[in-house]
């Protein structure tokens, strides 16, 4: 009787441990991506990279570096919090035009599609040829044709979708680079027309999740629409991921959560471009050249690229998620910032070479 009791006992115990150890592994496989102590190298260059910053009254909030896939060095300051989401601005694009990327591969759109052709019931009065034209790619490269932004702001209870349509298509799609995110908030539209879903719940089971990111927030339009250029909350470990993600072609954990090959169209040069708010015309009499500025590198589909020849996610005041292909290395960059290219110089001049 007593060898009986034993035997229970010891087969209870280790079915425990075994229960135990099981969870231990869903843990470590949650979560966060692995990390490493960090070299020397990287904490004497952050170190300098931060007395930079400071000097010019920079305010950086959060930097975290990730190197053959393990985080190297992450740091929060100022209002940057690890465990709180930060808005992202115009990153926010990169994640929409991920999402039309699944939609084309789930066969609901096409880079081809005809804009109006979506919203028939929003179109003015008068259709020109140029409109006609437009396509779901112009939206993508941020060469709609519009010679001046459209903007949403003003009536608030004004259909964002009809603003844009109403805009004056100077140019011919394709042929002139405006940034235009109003034109993100229109691929947002036809994401959420074609898969019944919004941008943030259709990403949700087929990116967030795998990554292992809590749902984020997402602002909308009166007309319960995501923003689609602006507008999303996440972390800085977040946008790590999403950098890792995009550096590894869209694998994640043995699985191509996004098409390798629709990686490689957002992140390379797909039209030239200039700094939002800046016209090509005007570049010169500021001052920004291809040498100097990281603007005129070109844009992909809701990227851009930069002078070392990596690319990045790109959002106002300095919200960042820079792959760094040939240093198998994503930086991820949050903070409130005027001199968005003297906070890319700082990374450039102090990050790059330690990687």
């Amino acid at each position: 009787m007593k060898k009986v009791i034993i035997l229970l006992l010891t087969t209870v115990t280790l079915m425990a441990l075994t229960a135990c150890k099981s969870n231990v592994k869903q843990t470590a496989e949650i979560i966060d991506l692995p990390r490493v102590e960090t070299p020397d190298s990287v904490a004497k260059a952050m170190e300098g990279f931060f007395q930079s910053a400071a000097d010019d009254s920079m305010d950086i909030h959060s930097v975290m570096i990730v190197k053959d896939g393990n985080v190297i060095y992450s740091h929060w300051q100022s209002e940057g919090v690890d465990s709180v989401p930060h808005v992202l601005h115009s990153v926010s694009k990169t994640f929409t035009a991920t999402a039309v990327g699944l939609a084309i591969a789930d066969g609901k759109m096409a880079l081809t599609d005809k804009v109006i052709d979506y919203f028939p019931d929003k179109l003015p009065a008068e259709v020109s040829d140029n409109l006609k034209a437009m396509t779901v790619r112009d939206l993508l490269t941020m060469s709609c044709g519009h010679d001046v932004e459209p903007s949403w702001r003003g009536d608030p209870d004004q259909d964002w979708v009809t603003i844009f349509l109403a805009q004056p298509v100077v140019h011919k799609p394709g042929s002139f680079y405006l940034y235009n995110s109003l034109g993100t908030y229109m691929l947002s539209a036809i994401v959420q027309q074609v898969t019944g879903e919004k941008v943030v719940d259709y990403l949700t089971p087929r990116l967030f999740e795998p990554l292992h990111i809590d749902k984020p927030k997402w602002e909308e339009s009166p007309q319960g629409i995501n923003c689609g250029g602006w507008g999303l909350y996440l972390k800085t470990e977040d946008l790590a991921k999403m950098g890792q993600l995009l550096l590894q072609k869209g694998e994640w954990n043995g699985k191509q959560l996004i098409p390798a090959e629709w990686v490689a169209e957002m992140s390379k040069k797909q039209v030239e471009s200039i700094n939002p708010g800046t016209r090509i015309e005007e570049a010169e009499a500021k001052g920004m050249t291809k040498e100097t500025s990281d603007w005129m590198q070109g844009y992909g589909y809701q990227m851009w690229r930069c002078r070392p020849g990596c690319f990045r996610a790109d959002g106002a005041r300095g919200q960042y998620i820079i792959v760094v292909p040939d240093k198998n290395a994503v930086i991820a960059i949050t903070s409130n910032v005027e001199d968005l290219q003297g906070e890319l110089n700082l990374v450039w001049n102090r990050i790059l070479p330690v990687l």
